[in-house]
């Protein structure tokens, strides 16, 4: 499903990633960690397209990522991915129903079954009944589990997850793990998270190290 091919990425003359080649086979949950600007973050922008290698493919579903145009990468990330990001990307003017059900309008999804679906998803990470509240109400935990919601509410064959528990207590972050877990396992999909936490990483399925001389099983 998703495989890289001798990946490299460099900021400002420092390179980030050097000829970074990896597989990772379908339905698989795989955390990567490794020390903090190491790349991580970065792996995760290229494998969504949301950033661009100096050279090197990202080939989902065998597709390269570099042949597609813009409108055609935005299809596939919308239909195909979910991400979590660090910084949670919460539209402020959309209720939290809105913003949990966003994927599933786009991809042109009922309307009446998308709002289900979102209030699905905000029960199952705890926030429940809340759907008509606005960002601004809300805690950076909350705002978290908003983000986990909507990166799950369409069923993505590829998660993508940037310290997903990195704004929640440890019980908060277990359940939300464990939520995490079943909604890869339940939609066949795989999931790649990047993490510092080692009790989140041993809730994947496989656990990577990525140093600077590439991926490797930690």
């Amino acid at each position: 499903m998703l495989e890289l091919s001798q990946l490299t990425k460099t900021y400002g003359g420092r390179t980030v990633l050097s000829n970074l080649s990896h597989r990772f086979e379908p339905g698989r949950f795989v955390a990567i960690m490794g020390e903090s600007g190491v790349g991580k973050s970065t792996l995760l922008n290229l494998i969504a397209g949301l950033d661009v290698a100096d050279s090197g493919a990202v080939i989902v579903d065998g597709t390269s990522m570099a042949v597609l145009d813009d409108d055609a990468a935005t299809r596939l990330r919308r239909s195909r991915m979910g991400f979590i990001f660090q910084a949670f990307h919460v539209l402020p003017h959309l209720t939290l129903q809105q913003n949990v059900a966003l994927p599933l309008l786009l991809n042109l999804a009922n309307a009446h079954e998308s709002a289900a679906r979102a209030g699905a998803m905000l029960t199952a990470v705890g926030l429940g009944g809340r759907g008509a509240d606005f960002p601004r109400q809300l805690s950076g935990g909350e705002l978290q589990r908003v983000a986990i919601a909507r990166a799950l509410v369409h069923k993505p064959a590829l998660l993508l997850a940037d310290e997903p528990t990195g704004n929640l207590d440890p019980e908060t972050a277990g359940g939300i793990l464990r939520l995490l877990r079943a909604e890869i396992r339940a939609n066949g999909a795989g999931a790649i998270m990047v993490t510092h936490s080692h009790a989140a990483a041993a809730m994947a399925d496989e656990i990577l190290l990525l140093t600077r001389d590439g991926l490797e099983q930690a």
